[in-house]
């Protein structure tokens, strides 16, 4: 079934993270469809924001330098919105359990002020929530299905999911229009890649275009999926522009899954020189890996019309050579 795009022409969208890795693309894809953008980003150098990120539509998007934690500039932003893509969002796992107050304001508190706002100032808008396949903790059984048990083994698993059932339960007892995406591990032009922050890919690719040996945790067994950031993208828009998304979580996810040292393995081929080692697991690490993880995405596949599209050596290709043009602007930067 296709996506209406029209429904994005001349809409007035709010970007939450917007000059992030997933943001500025999602940015990107709505400015060609003509929609009135504006980004909302603290670029706090720990979280990913990057202005290189939009360098191509700087002129075509408004930017708000402003905190989600910030009550009163959301809830100003958020009036007369038609779409409000949620991403902003703290990530890293190990960040979350060494400041677990930060990881809730953002990925908890923030969420249920903004919903507030909604609530108060825009009952009309529709909310796309960016939930993660963290909620799952370590699989039961794979592939992972939407009825699969919660049980988020670290403090980042457990304020997104919170988040997540703020924004269902806003749907269903305010009738404020809202879904969530459990998004796995996206990959692509724009991604952080000064460390394993957002995720362990980024500094992979950073690694192998430095020469530097890949570092795979353990046996390198592990598997997952990946999803190259446009068909995140095409996702965020089909959960948009269809009333079928609302009150709904919906699992991300690739037909291909792959172990993590064949992917460090499909690295270096790319690459045409590096090398990848395997190392015991950090300890801290260890405690909150979760195993072998793929996503099983039925649900939004029958209910909104999404499969992704870009083969992992594809997006791969694509995204090493958007680096080696670009290090410069995200070698030492905050992304």
């Amino acid at each position: 079934m296709p996506l209406n795009r029209e429904l994005f022409s001349d809409a007035d969208v709010l970007i939450t993270g917007g000059l992030g890795f997933i943001g500025s693309s999602l940015a990107r894809q709505l400015v060609a469809l003509q929609a009135k953008v504006t980004l909302v980003d603290s670029l706090i150098s720990e979280y990913g924001g990057n202005l290189f990120n939009i360098h191509d539509v700087r002129d075509e998007v408004s930017i708000e330098l402003t905190d989600v934690r910030d009550t009163k500039a959301i809830a100003a932003l958020i009036k007369k919105r038609d779409f409000l893509f949620n991403l902003a969002g703290q990530t890293s796992h190990l960040d979350s359990m060494a400041d677990p107050l930060t990881d809730l304001n953002i990925n908890a508190v923030a969420q249920l002020h903004i919903l507030e706002a909604c609530r108060l100032y825009n009952p009309d808008v529709k909310i796309i929530f960016a939930s993660t396949r963290q909620v799952y903790g370590r699989p039961e059984y794979l592939p992972v299905d939407e009825e699969h048990p919660t049980s988020p083994i670290d403090v980042n698993g457990i304020n997104k999911m919170a988040g997540e059932c703020y924004h269902l339960l806003y749907n269903n007892i305010h009738k404020i229009r809202a879904c969530a995406l459990r998004l796995t591990n996206t990959y692509g032009p724009g991604m952080r890649v000064k460390d394993a922050r957002q995720t362990f890919l980024g500094i992979w690719l950073r690694h192998v275009i430095d020469g530097k040996p890949i570092q795979v945790y353990g046996d390198g067994r592990q598997r997952r999926d990946f999803n190259f950031v446009t068909d995140v993208v095409e996702a965020l828009l089909r959960a948009a522009g269809d009333p079928a998304s609302e009150g709904h979580v919906f699992n991300l996810g690739h037909w291909e899954h792959i172990s993590l040292e064949e992917l460090a393995a499909l690295l270096v081929q790319l690459n045409k020189h590096g090398r990848y080692e395997l190392i015991p697991f950090p300890a801290d690490r260890k405690a909150i890996d979760i195993g072998d993880y793929y996503g099983d995405f039925r649900k939004i596949r029958n209910a909104l019309g999404w499969s992704p599209e870009v083969q992992l050596e594809r997006g791969l290709a694509v995204t090493l050579a958007y680096y080696k043009k670009h290090h410069g602007h995200y070698w030492n930067s905050s992304t």
